[in-house]
């Protein structure tokens, strides 16, 4: 089953960052990884479903010419409207994927804590829905907790696992550590994948 929607309502009720994300240095770092793992300097258009309350959103946004951050908890949006309102190439919605999903091609998704939250079903959709929006070329970005949570239908090296078998995606970069698992897929139908050295033309 997906993870009810009231779940996540409650933890958002009793607190502005129930996680705690903006204060412990396991996301901090986790984040950092995750934006120094972008295989490249910048992104034109770049979507981050389920953003929370938007702490790698004000980090990806850095790198992004344009950054959709969406989540389907009204105070969650609020919250990372709040911490990215002086940037305005970032926009902030309600949003429940994948259900709805937004219009137009993406040169890099992040998926961050998010995919367990889906049943199997439904956690495929959602990564067909992502592969479907990618440019050529774009990357498609996950973090995902390692340790078993009752509210979580896998753990990150699944998640890891599967998308390696996916067709329409090249693995370029997977980092695993006892916490989390972060990969980096490119979508790039009938070519190599380029590593950031062959980009450049230095491999």
């Amino acid at each position: 089953m997906n993870t009810p929607a009231s779940y996540f309502d409650d933890q958002y009720a009793g607190a502005t960052d129930p996680w705690h994300l903006g204060e412990r240095w396991y996301d901090r770092r986790k984040y950092d990884l995750t934006v120094a793992a972008l295989p490249r300097p910048r992104y034109p258009r770049a979507f981050e479903p389920g953003c929370s309350v938007g702490v790698l959103s004000e980090l990806l946004a850095g790198r992004c010419e344009e950054l959709l951050s969406t989540d389907r908890v009204a105070s969650a949006v609020d919250a990372t409207a709040r911490r990215t309102s002086g940037l305005e190439h970032v926009t902030v919605r309600r949003m429940t994927v994948p259900d709805q999903w937004p219009e137009g091609s993406f040169d890099l998704i992040v998926l961050s804590e998010l995919l367990y939250y889906f049943d199997t079903e439904t956690r495929a959709r959602l990564v067909r829905r992502s592969v479907e929006s990618l440019s050529d070329g774009g990357h498609l970005v996950t973090a995902h907790w390692n340790h078993p949570v009752a509210e979580h239908t896998c753990t990150g090296r699944e998640i890891a696992d599967r998308l390696d078998s996916l067709t329409g995606l090249s693995h370029l970069a997977r980092y695993d550590d006892p916490d989390f698992t972060l990969t980096v897929h490119e979508h790039r139908p009938g070519c190599p994948v380029l590593s950031p050295a062959r980009a450049e033309g230095l491999a």
